[in-house]
């Protein structure tokens, strides 16, 4: 069974989508619903698994027994193992949170659900660009259809901007994959590490071409300054559910950053080591204090959540220019826990905007929810953590990431940005928090109260804030391995390339 464990997070949201798809799943809601949560708690315990046989160290799957550099390869390591279960975390809270009714205003809400969640899977667990660009397409495509799930005109114009956006990002993609194909004669990631130190002349100018390409490319799908301006509205019109799934979208960019420029344009690299870092340094900072720009003039609590998960993108990013395995530990701490209060933070958003009326999530004065305790209690925890305040997982992430700046001079630029960025986290959501539960026009309370369906969405996301702090050994220890295990993939030639390096 373990043997098959990297496969499986792919293969259980597909067949499960396909299965909700056909009679009798297909037309029934209720057969619908508990078909969907239970193809998604299996590809969640599928995760759980595949993260517990990690200390057996990486896992390569080969399709079809077509060895690499050649087949299609996954490759299950810790960090790819981290993310794939993140992932399923995040579709199987949306898929509950869909439930309580929002699956209802549109046709194929649960299939699409698995078929992204499917998509960004094989996109963490893909060893070959080439299939990470198909896994791309995938989760793309789901997307663009979960995107104007209910109709409705702001959605259609901002999924508009997204599927012309990506569209031009897929085309650009596809040129850098042929740029390094043409130039090395292999996609594998693995098979590509061994042979970029060995260009020369026209050559090494086509990889550095290509190489540039493919940032633009991830930095496009990370959000990153300046291809960030798609994210607030798109995340903003998007379905509570679905905004909370898409918190994961620009952790696959940072991901595919991470993966391609430490492995293949890592320091093993020759000529070509470290490329990217000169023009990630400022990109990350900016993004970053754009981030927070955008969050303190967010008219509405889902829109300064879109702008914390653009900070968030900034974070990671500085994370990455560090160029350190403490650095690259902290950016998947910081990682695990910012993706899921978002996530958490655009239900609470959705839930407070179904009791307050016309006014919705925006930070006007209104008539007050009406569940104030529960969904401030909610809100406090989700700030709390997003803010990096003590004792919640946004302190410990940050205390981690500062730690990693070693020099003065990254000192010097990284820790005044971070820490005023989380100053200026501070100031947004308390004004956001006040004008919500505070001010209001009346007393009486209209709109539905939250069901059991909603609580158990926002519960599932909102544990983590505590648990990631009760289990903050375990969980550095692990990402600590992973970075070791990214930025020493050298070490791990020989059972990603069986023959050798080619």
């Amino acid at each position: 069974m373990t043997t098959h464990l990297p496969i499986l997070p792919i293969l259980v949201p597909m067949i499960g989508a396909l299965l909700l798809l056909l009679p009798p799943l297909c037309g029934n809601p209720q057969r619908q619903r508990l078909g969907a949560i239970v193809f998604a708690a299996l590809t969640l315990l599928a995760s759980i698994l595949l993260v517990q046989v990690q200390p057996q160290g990486i896992q390569l799957y080969v399709l079809g027994n077509w060895q690499p550099p050649f087949g299609i390869a996954l490759v299950a390591d810790r960090l790819s193992s981290l993310l794939v279960l993140l992932t399923s975390v995040l579709g199987l809270a949306s898929i509950l949170y869909a439930c309580a009714g929002d699956d209802q205003t549109g046709s194929y809400f649960h299939p699409l659900v698995l078929f992204q969640v499917m998509g960004i899977n094989g996109a963490f667990l893909t060893g070959d660009i080439f299939n990470l660009f198909v896994f791309f397409e995938v989760l793309l495509i789901a997307s663009y259809a979960l995107l104007i799930h209910g109709g409705g005109k702001h959605k259609t114009q901002a999924s508009f901007h997204y599927v012309a956006l990506n569209l031009v990002g897929s085309s650009l993609f596809l040129f850098a994959l042929g740029i390094l194909y043409g130039t090395l004669g292999t996609l594998n990631i693995a098979d590509m590490s061994t042979k970029i130190a060995g260009l020369s002349g026209g050559e090494q100018t086509l990889a550095r071409a290509g190489g540039l390409l493919l940032l633009v490319v991830f930095g496009l799908k990370a959000a990153m300054l300046p291809l960030h301006f798609w994210l607030t509205r798109t995340y903003a019109s998007a379905s509570a559910p679905v905004a909370a799934l898409f918190a994961i979208m620009t952790k696959v960019g940072i991901y595919s950053i991470f993966r391609v420029h430490t492995v293949v344009f890592g320091e093993n690299a020759g000529e070509l080591a470290f490329m990217a870092q000169p023009w990630i340094w400022p990109l990350a900072l900016l993004t970053l204090v754009m981030g927070s720009i955008g969050a303190l003039a967010s008219p509405s609590l889902r829109e300064l959540t879109a702008n914390l998960v653009i900070v968030s993108v900034g974070t990671l990013l500085i994370a990455f220019a560090l160029q350190n395995e403490d650095a690259t530990s902290a950016g998947l701490y910081y990682l695990v826990h910012s993706t899921l209060v978002c996530a958490a933070l655009f239900l609470i958003a959705d839930l407070i905007g179904q009791q307050r009326g016309k006014a919705a999530d925006r930070f006007v004065v209104s008539r007050k929810v009406r569940q104030p305790a529960l969904l401030g209690v909610l809100f406090f925890i989700g700030a709390m953590t997003v803010a990096g305040i003590p004792p919640f997982s946004g302190f410990v992430g940050k205390v981690l990431l500062l730690q990693a700046a070693h020099g003065t001079a990254e000192m010097l630029w990284v820790w005044p940005v971070i820490l005023v960025s989380s100053l200026i986290a501070i100031v947004a959501l308390s004004r956001g928090g006040t004008t919500l539960f505070w001010r209001r026009s009346v007393d009486k309370s209209q709109g539905e109260a939250a069901s059991g369906w909603h609580i158990a969405a926002v519960a599932l996301l909102l544990l983590a804030a505590p648990m990631m702090v009760v289990l903050g050994g375990p969980i550095t220890d692990y990402t600590r391995e992973a970075a070791s295990q990214l930025h020493g993939m050298s070490t791990y030639l020989p059972v990603l390339l069986p023959g050798g390096p080619s």
